[in-house]
């Protein structure tokens, strides 16, 4: 086999050719960490390797197979963390200087889990500025983490890299996390899929202080993938007090099971607010029609919650990330500018607007949710824009701003904030050839729903087989 093509191969695959003896996990390892070392300087997707981690891994991994042991969920299995999520004994920065350096002395659950399942962890991917905060895969402390489909732009963040990594072959799962979009927007920008479980489905550790916005979940080239790895992940945990008491699915086994024919499925351009340019608005109607034709009942609506969003989006991000920096005049010149601007947008919030603000956001919650009750799904685009320069916040044709890249990720926040499950998956390609990604919305613990649209979509329009020209 050719040794570039392994790190392109399913989970599936890969445990099929370590069953019939025609690979090993050790060669998987030593095959994914030499294509990451040849294609990385084209992408920037990892901040740090892990040869170590990997080999000893896969050394047990190895010896399960070769003594017919009955092998766990991902044995033998690469897998890249991203940086904001700790990891025991491996340099974790957090996309900002302020923390470079910091070594972890525990595994945040997600990672443990994926470890204890079998995984081969091959390194830690970038991340998007400090904590994550921007959607621009760009941070001062790893430069720009090129999107795979056209070096120079935009790759999506705040798990820019993982993003990449899926798309260029570095293995077939990347952990993510999402919370405004970020796994989603890679998941758009390059060409891959991404999915959000429902808001406590994988436990998140450290607590995010993102009003229980952040999810952890996958980014992955084939839907069976992410359904492996958000069953690896899934699961109550005691340090997560807002992880769901449920166990996890079985989600492989059941991604056929369900027909899309007589769902019912709501469809929105625009959200009755967002702007979209039109070269994504026209793929993403060609990807509704799909729907339509595996026999899904697909209704054009325009939901009356939708252009309540932007206001509360432009308070509660400056307001989470505020609460990071305890000294601004300490660390400003260590940060990024428009994290910095965001800051200070920050400080003249008082704590009665807050509650106040929290407590219009607890309604726009329940607006989606009892939305949600008429349909088993919505689509909408990923994102407004396709890929742009990653040295800008904006497209050049947009608005400026120096701290808002809010603006062209309008379909994302609100389901981060609901805790529904969403996924964005490929939908086909701009005029110049760069991605286009799908959104599809279920309603809250339908996990297994969004899976299973991704894979009736994934099966009516297949993308799996597209290599980026920076993966070649």
């Amino acid at each position: 086999m050719d040794i570039d093509e392994i790190g392109f191969l399913g989970v599936r695959e890969l445990h099929a050719l370590y069953r019939a003896r025609k690979l090993s996990p050790v060669e998987v390892a030593q095959a994914v960490l030499a294509r990451i070392e040849r294609t990385e300087p084209q992408v920037n997707a990892m901040m740090r390797l892990t040869p170590e981690h990997a080999l000893e891994a896969a050394r047990r991994s190895e010896a399960v197979y070769r003594q017919n042991d009955t092998p766990r969920l991902l044995e033998g299995i690469p897998v890249t963390i991203k940086d904001l999520q700790h990891t025991r004994g491996v340099q974790t920065d957090f996309g900002t200087a302020i923390l470079q350096g910091t070594i972890p002395d525990v595994d945040a659950p997600c990672v443990s889990r994926l470890l204890a399942a079998g995984g081969m962890m091959v390194g830690k991917t970038t991340s998007a500025g400090e904590w994550g905060w921007k959607g621009v895969s760009q941070a001062l402390i790893s430069g720009i983490t090129h999107n795979p489909w056209g070096r120079g732009l935009n790759a999506g963040a705040s798990s820019s890299g993982a993003g990449v990594a899926a798309a260029c072959g570095y293995g077939p799962l990347h952990q993510g996390g999402d919370g405004a979009g970020s796994i989603r927007m890679p998941a758009h920008f390059s060409g891959v899929y991404g999915l959000k479980p429902t808001h406590g489905r994988v436990p998140n550790w450290p607590m995010s202080n993102n009003e229980l916005a952040t999810h952890i979940g996958p980014l992955t080239r084939r839907v069976e993938d992410a359904a492996l790895m958000t069953q690896a992940m899934a699961g109550p945990h005691v340090w997560d007090y807002t992880s769901l008491e449920a166990p996890p699915q079985d989600y492989a086994s059941q991604l056929h099971a369900g027909s899309m024919k007589g769902k019912r499925i709501g469809y929105t351009r625009d959200l009755g607010h967002a702007r979209v340019d039109p070269e994504i608005a026209e793929v993403v109607e060609r990807a509704v029609k799909a729907f339509e034709e595996m026999g899904a009942e697909v209704e054009e609506v325009t939901p009356a919650w939708g252009p309540l969003g932007p206001e509360l989006a432009r308070f509660f991000w400056p307001a989470t990330f505020s609460g990071r920096i305890e000294s601004l005049p300490e660390f400003e010149s260590r940060m990024d500018p428009g994290f910095v601007a965001m800051i200070r947008y920050a400080q003249g919030f008082t704590a009665p607007q807050y509650m106040q603000m929290r407590l219009r956001r607890f309604a726009y919650v329940q607006q989606i949710h009892e939305f949600m009750e008429g349909y088993d799904f919505l689509l909408s685009p990923a994102v407004s824009v396709a890929a742009f320069p990653a040295d800008r916040l904006q497209p050049e044709h947009w608005p400026q701003h120096e701290w808002d890249w809010l603006m062209w990720a309008e379909f994302s926040y609100p389901f981060n904030w609901s805790g529904s499950p969403a996924a964005s998956v490929p939908a086909g390609f701009t005029p110049k050839g760069l991605p286009v990604g799908l959104q599809i919305v279920g309603r809250r613990f339908d996990d297994l729903g969004v899976l299973q649209a991704s894979a009736a979509f994934e099966a009516a329009r297949p993308w799996a087989d597209k290599r980026p020209p920076l993966a070649q």
